[in-house]
């Protein structure tokens, strides 16, 4: 199957749709010469040319293959660029979802001289073409990883530009700011109002709290894309990997009456109060001469240190033992701990009073029979609770984002310390340009290659 070389000005297509049988399946062009491609292995029941009809109208008609044989009646419809998702023409082919089909007309489109679209190439020539900035491109792949209706609204919210809206306020602030420095610079003869310092340290004081309050978002928008770290804590034997099944929907560990059946951390992701939680099951924390458990404790130690919600659990039918004691100690260190009662179905030989004292998030279970898990629901909620947010999706999601905002934030922390130091305003916009820098990294106004496919490799092909 020969394919062109990869160029800015070729035609791709791709498969839309999941590689899965399925009703519907859809095949993706984009380019200048999509329409006339999808012309090429396409022809309409009407007998009129595709190229004929007018942008985004179904047309219904047969779909053949590079022999020439037919391969399926379907659907066909194109765009126009710049009027288009890609801004380049487009078009898109909807055939029944057989993987076979799907595979013979890409055969037949490769045939008519289009490529095979690389990992989101679609997207990728959006951003290019001035469709989406950065935030939006990175907006669609988190809309289709979304795991919770939260991280939907984010994406969702991100996709219509609510950070690049954010951002907009604060680059225009810092750009009116060195515009001003220059026109005073080039044109001393001009009546233009002279630098006052008061007025540029209130403007850099503005962009700063604006940063900073956009990188405190971070933290939120983490947990949505990634899932707040939760380990489940505890002695061996105390319910830790039935909760965890039970939390999880099905077995995910194996459960024994044997202490120690844990021996290395085990990890499942799932939503709990409307918060995406990574559990990770933990073996029992005690002494032991066993090097492999002991292997198994020390990761289960470490895995407590990077949780952000700890989940102790007790055995509800037993007094409270001295290595209960330890790791109370340990949970007490975490951001959030709730203390989880297990085995409620057997009769209850702790005080819940004493223990809601030490922890006042408490709930009672039976991880078995699956009871009291609407309580535990709410404590994470309560826990991890979502904040008014000015605008939907206006958070920060990822690393990058996060860390070009903390550079623009402390280019402007530095240019309001150079300032209060009375250093010359040339010296000062030297970190505003630096700030105005990583801004534009962080819409994608400042272009890197290392960053664009570092961000592109994430997507699927069709998209």
């Amino acid at each position: 199957m020969q394919m062109k070389p990869q160029d800015k000005t070729d035609t791709i297509a791709a498969v839309a749709t999941g590689p899965a049988r399925g009703a519907i399946g859809v095949v993706r062009l984009s380019g200048a010469g999509a329409v006339t491609a999808a012309a090429a292995v396409f022809h309409p029941a009407s007998g009129q040319a595709l190229t004929k009809y007018p942008p985004r109208q179904m047309v219904y008609g047969t779909l053949y293959g590079a022999d020439g044989g037919m391969i399926d009646q379907c659907l066909v419809f194109f765009s126009r660029g710049p009027e288009s998702y890609t801004g380049e023409d487009t078009a898109e082919i909807h055939c029944h979802g057989s993987p076979q089909v799907l595979s013979l007309a890409l055969e037949a489109l490769f045939a008519a001289g289009v490529r095979q679209a690389g990992p989101g190439e679609f997207t990728k020539r959006a951003f290019l073409n001035g469709k989406l900035d950065l935030t939006q491109a990175e907006a669609v792949i988190d809309l289709i990883d979304a795991e919770t209706p939260s991280a939907v609204h984010c994406a969702a919210g991100q996709l219509t530009g609510a950070i690049r809206r954010r951002i907009d306020g604060i680059y225009d602030l810092l750009v009116d700011l060195m515009a001003h420095f220059h026109a005073v610079l080039d044109y001393p003869d001009e009546e233009i109002d002279p630098f006052e310092v008061e007025t540029i340290s209130g403007q850099l004081t503005e962009a700063a709290d604006s940063l900073h309050a956009l990188l405190e978002t971070y933290h939120r928008g983490r947990h949505l894309t990634n899932g707040v770290p939760c380990a489940i804590v505890g002695r061996p034997n105390a319910g830790k990997s039935s909760l965890l099944n039970a939390l999880a929907g099905y077995e995910r560990a194996i459960v024994t009456s044997v202490p120690g059946t844990t021996r290395d951390t085990v990890e499942e992701r799932c939503t709990l109060g409307g918060v995406l939680l990574r559990l990770i099951d933990t073996a029992g924390l005690r002494e032991s001469s066993d090097p492999v458990e002991q292997l198994g404790v020390a990761r289960s130690r470490a895995a407590l240190e990077e949780a952000e919600l700890v989940l102790l659990v007790l055995d509800g039918s037993v007094p409270l033992t001295q290595a209960d004691q330890e790791v109370f100690t340990l949970a007490r260190t975490a951001a959030q701990a709730i203390c989880v009662v297990n085995k409620c179905d057997l009769p209850l030989a702790l005080d819940l009073a004493e223990l809601r004292a030490i922890f006042p998030s408490l709930c009672v279970v039976s991880a078995a029979a699956g009871t009291g898990l609407d309580t535990l629901e709410a404590l994470v909620a309560r826990a991890f609770p979502q904040p008014p947010d000015t605008e939907q999706g206006a958070l920060l999601t990822n690393t990058r984002q996060a860390e070009a905002a903390r550079r623009a934030w402390e280019g402007v922390e530095e240019a309001t310390q150079s300032l209060a130091a009375g250093m010359t305003a040339d010296a000062v916009l030297v970190d505003v340009e630096d700030a105005l820098h990583a801004l534009g990294e962080l819409t994608g106004r400042t272009v890197r290659e290392d960053i664009t496919a570092r961000i592109f490799s994430r997507f699927c092909v069709g998209k």
